[in-house]
């Protein structure tokens, strides 16, 4: 009982870590270039232009940071990026930090 304590204790102390950023101090200038990559092309086909649209959009469903991490991992699977998770981590602060400016 006392290690499941210490293990619940622990795991707490590190909550405020994950609730800050959940993609850590990645890069979203390197983040830009693998949206370019492998994005923009995707979205330019779904809603035509630049593909922006696709962020910027009514009724959009992100509305937290986790959100976006989430959706940038299901669209590396999706649509093959190949990227590990410290890269669709990259395309979650990049898009982040240019269309949804999520503060926490």
């Amino acid at each position: 009982m006392k290690t499941m304590n210490a293990l619940l204790a622990g795991s707490l102390v590190s909550l405020p870590v994950l609730a800050a950023d959940p993609w850590g101090d990645a890069d979203p200038h390197a983040g830009k270039l693998k949206h370019e990559e492998k994005c923009v092309a995707c979205h330019v086909r779904l809603y035509g232009g630049d593909g922006s649209k696709m962020y910027t959009r009514d009724g959009r469903l992100m509305s937290t940071k986790l959100d976006i991490l989430q959706r940038t991992a299901a669209c590396n699977s999706q649509v093959k990026a190949g990227w590990f998770p410290d890269e669709e981590a990259e395309v979650a602060a990049y898009l982040n930090q240019i269309y949804y400016k999520f503060k926490d």
